[in-house]
């Protein structure tokens, strides 16, 4: 009967201490929660309960597995124990990344709603996106060595692997030199402010929204919901549009092609007006001029403003359509047209002469048979 409650009391009474710690620490988060609203690191930190239970579950069944005196587990006392160490590395690691991310969190998020400029909490953004990507793999190389070292076989190899680690950096890092210059190319843009999350490029003639930097490539999100991949590397060493660095407002132009009658002072009384009604306009500067002519027509430019990309768009659209429907509907005579007229005949009829005469050439002669190839002369 001992024999039967002994492994039932080690494995049971470490089962309940943990489930009792986790309902502690989540008690305690809780109250502190609620006395500091202000923050919300405490409130966050209640995520870290999970991997919590885990590490507390792993180490104490790691101390007092041999107390239960068990054949089973005698018997293979040492796999038992390369396992609990394994998942107690592993489960330490989660922890360690959780409590990270969760302070990381916490802290940009106060940030945030402290900062007015929104490139700045973008920039930040960014960089506590790169950073977390990087403790996590730092962690988890950590982890992995450290869960590698528990195995004997391992220490004995270990002088060998060191012996030829300067062969094998020397070859992995040849192998891997696109790959170390994407990693160093986020450092790059992570710290250099050159792109952040949000912001409005134009790369290889695609207009889009970057919304998601990794260390080694980036994602745009385009106007139609499609998203373009791109290393890294390619935004430092290849030039391109960043339409919310220095600030997000915007110029943009409308051309119409019009006709030399066209009334360019009423077409600008009109544009005062669209805009005056149109919600993306910015209300900071407008204009319409004659920018250029042709024998047939002339190039009427109007330059509207707007407070980011997207009602930069909006307001073009809406000039456009709306001083094409004006024109059309009040002065249709502006709109460009092609000028014909009667073709003037030539005189005593020479036309009509000369038709019949290439007719009278072009007719083929009866004189060869059917069987007969008429000779080329050059002629008709």
């Amino acid at each position: 009967m001992d024999n039967a409650l002994r492994p039932l009391a080690v494995i049971g009474g470490s089962i309940a201490l943990t489930l009792l710690l986790g309902w502690a620490l989540d008690l305690l988060l809780r109250r502190v929660d609620s006395r500091h609203p202000e923050t919300p690191l405490w409130g966050l930190l209640r995520r870290c309960r999970p991997p919590f239970q885990v590490v507390s579950l792993a180490a104490m069944l790691r101390g007092t597995y041999r107390e239960t005196q068990w054949q089973l587990i005698e018997n293979r006392e040492v796999l038992i124990g390369q396992v609990l160490s394994l998942v107690l590395i592993s489960a330490g690691a989660w922890l360690v990344v959780r409590t990270i991310s969760v302070v990381v969190e916490s802290t940009y998020a106060r940030y945030a709603s402290s900062t007015r400029d929104p490139a700045r909490v973008r920039r930040v953004r960014t960089q506590v996106t790169l950073i977390m990507r990087i403790v996590t793999a730092v962690v988890a190389v950590v982890a992995v060595s450290a869960m590698l070292l528990t195995f004997p076989a391992l220490e004995k190899v270990g002088t060998s692997m060191l012996a030829s680690a300067g062969i094998i950096g020397v070859v992995a890092g040849v192998a891997a030199q696109s790959t170390l210059g994407n990693l160093f190319a986020g450092f790059q843009i992570a710290f250099g402010d050159m792109v952040r999350i949000g912001d409005t490029v134009v790369v290889d003639g695609e207009w889009g929204t970057v919304e998601e930097v990794t260390l080694t490539f980036l994602a745009v999100r385009t106007w139609d919901e499609r998203r373009i991949t791109m290393p890294v590397s390619y935004f430092t060493s290849k030039p391109f549009e960043n339409w919310s660095r220095g600030g997000a407002q915007m110029t943009g132009t409308v051309y119409f092609q019009l006709d030399h009658s066209a009334p360019v002072g009423l077409m600008r009384e009109k544009l005062r007006d669209i805009l005056g009604e149109c919600p993306a306009w910015d209300g900071r500067d407008w204009s319409l001029a004659v920018t250029d002519t042709t024998p047939s027509t002339m190039e009427v430019r109007a330059v509207v403003t707007a407070k980011d990309a997207d009602d930069i768009w909006t307001a073009r659209c809406a000039v456009r359509e709306q001083m094409i429907g004006w024109l059309y509907e009040k002065h249709p005579y502006a709109l460009p047209r092609i000028a014909t007229s009667p073709a003037t005949l030539p005189p005593d009829g020479q036309w009509a002469v000369r038709g019949e005469t290439a007719t009278a050439h072009a007719a083929p002669p009866d004189a060869h048979n059917d069987d007969e190839t008429p000779p080329r002369t050059g002629r008709g």
